[in-house]
């Protein structure tokens, strides 16, 4: 496969974190008179503004000799994956127990998801990465082709300096 990856994912997740900033403003407005809450219901709701900011969409980009994965369109939350380090990729399937967001799998390793269950499994020298992605054939096939390119170049390399 040649040529370069970009595909971005969409969710309807983020307007379930606008809708909890919504009501915690409307919560602190209404408890407005209660110490704790008044400070703490405020912060929690603009928070819940800014991960729904981040929360929009998941972009897969081919960034020449890395994979980069990002949450946005606010991008607090960007990891980059350099081809070197995957050893192999598969199509996978997250768990119901794995959901959503950033976080550490029961089954081991990292889960970056959106939406959905479909992902590509990126075992990588030091750690296993689920990525997920409404495109898995597509982007597990691109990744298999640089991975193949990479160890293509390798081999050649070490036949010249023999």
């Amino acid at each position: 496969m040649n040529g370069t990856y970009n595909h971005t994912q969409r969710s309807p997740l983020c307007f379930l974190l606008y809708a909890l900033g919504v009501m915690f403003l409307i919560l602190s407005w209404g408890f407005r008179n209660e110490p704790v809450i008044q400070w703490m219901f405020p912060f929690i709701g603009i928070l819940m503004f800014f991960l729904a900011a981040s929360f929009h969409h998941l972009e897969v980009e081919d960034e020449g000799d890395q994979l980069s994965i990002s949450f946005g369109p606010l991008p607090l939350f960007r990891r980059t994956v350099p081809y070197s380090e995957i050893e192999s990729v598969e199509i996978g399937r997250t768990t119901i127990l794995d959901g959503w967001g950033i976080h550490m799998s029961l089954r081991g390793g990292w889960v970056w998801n959106l939406w959905g269950r479909d992902c590509v499994v990126l075992k990588l020298r030091k750690s296993i990465l689920r990525v997920g992605t409404d495109d898995p054939g597509n982007l597990a096939d691109f990744v298999q082709s640089r991975l193949e390119d990479l160890n293509r170049n390798e081999h050649h390399s070490k036949r010249h300096q023999s």
